[in-house]
């Protein structure tokens, strides 16, 4: 998401110890808006839990890694279960604030996935897909693909990169990113990998929450540890071609929009599957990117949305596009947030091509929208 560097660094340096701050005069909470997403359009409803982790392995200033996650899988039924807030009040706060927004411009939507549901139990286990968010952003920003594949059969896990994210802890902490020392791609790896171990210890009928907060009876008894799969948006998707070097666990990578630019950088040669979802970091204009697509020895796709720009692939583009006459933005201020890319359109390109590519890779179920254009998407261009 584009955010302000002054306001955010300024917010980075009185939030780094988790100190909640007061942002101005607050609107009445009824006076603001609520923004909505799109729900999505599989089969199953959609539950989603919490888990507080801790990494004793690593440490940040001192401090053990401490990072919010969350499990998105699908649910038994979700009637009498609360809709999960795409974000939390006083994270949303910041968020708005560092985008350049007044701090109660609007009322974070309610998602699809109901909190603590139970879950739903096929007779066998299901894929599970790690998600990484983008630099200075947070693990909602993809919802619309996450509970896309959480309806369709999938267990999807999102992350919050600490001092790297707008987030918020249960004891009521609230942590903003912080710009010195930042967060570099090895670091959201190292995340996503410890991230994938707290999966295992969950199939093996342990709870990792550090609070040891209830789960949903069965939830590690669906997840299938040979079918992980990892995506990623921006900074998210360089991690995610980072972890998949590293880790032979992650069987197939979707980057969304990843300019992979690291130190070290992801040139080591992949046999697996990798899908490039690509806006403004397209290989003719990107060196990294191309760089590591010649390493990609596997199957390999680069698709392209017409009129996208680097958040076109994230919520963003639907919620941007509802805020705009909220907060007057012009419609050629709003094209430069989010290009030209119909928000709707980008919607449902978000529900397709996510969940054909981890359909085709993790449950072996061919999708024809792989194969070349689609009439159902003019706008996705094939990238040679």
């Amino acid at each position: 998401m584009s955010v302000s560097l002054s306001r955010r660094g300024l917010l980075g340096a009185v939030l780094a110890a988790g100190v909640t701050v007061p942002l101005g005069i607050a609107s009445p909470a009824s006076a603001a808006p609520r923004l909505r997403l799109p729900g999505p359009t599989g089969p199953y409803p959609v539950g989603m839990v919490q888990l507080h982790l801790a990494d004793h392995t690593r440490a940040y200033q001192g401090q053990v890694r401490e990072l919010m996650a969350s499990i998105w899988y699908p649910a038994h039924r979700t009637a009498g279960y609360p809709a999960a807030p795409w974000m939390l009040p006083a994270p949303l706060r910041l968020l708005l604030v560092s985008a350049g927004f007044e701090p109660d411009a609007a009322l974070a939507p309610f998602t699809s996935g109901h909190i603590g549901a139970p879950v739903r139990r096929p007779g066998e286990r299901l894929p599970v897909v790690v998600f990484s968010h983008a630099a200075h952003d947070h693990r909602s920003e993809t919802t619309v693909v996450v509970q896309e594949l959480a309806s369709h059969g999938y267990v999807v896990v999102t992350v919050d990169h600490t001092y790297d994210a707008f987030s918020q802890f249960p004891d009521g902490r609230v942590i903003a990113p912080v710009d010195e020392p930042v967060m570099l791609p090895p670091d959201f790896a190292r995340d996503a990998k410890f991230v994938i171990d707290q999966v295992e210890i969950l199939a093996a009928g342990h709870n990792p929450d550090v609070d040891h907060r209830p789960l949903p009876t069965g939830l590690g008894s669906v997840l299938d540890l040979r079918r992980i799969g990892m995506f990623g948006h921006s900074k998210g998707g360089t991690a995610t071609a980072l972890l998949m070097a590293d880790d032979r666990r992650v069987r197939a990578g979707l980057i969304l929009d990843g300019p992979m630019e690291s130190n070290p950088p992801p040139l080591t040669d992949l046999d697996r599957p990798v899908m490039l979802m690509t806006a403004e970091f397209t290989r003719a204009e990107a060196p990294p990117v191309a760089a590591f697509w010649s390493h990609l020895r596997g199957w390999r796709l680069n698709i392209q949305a017409e009129g996208a720009l680097h958040p076109s692939y994230t919520d963003y583009q639907i919620l941007i596009s509802e805020i705009a006459p909220i907060v007057g933005l012009s419609t050629e201020d709003l094209h430069g947030w989010i290009g030209t890319l119909d928000p709707g359109r980008s919607v449902k390109i978000q529900q397709a091509y996510p969940l054909a590519f981890f359909d085709r890779h993790l449950r072996h179920r061919d999708s024809r929208l792989l194969h070349g254009p689609s009439r159902l998407f003019p706008e996705v261009k094939f990238l040679p």
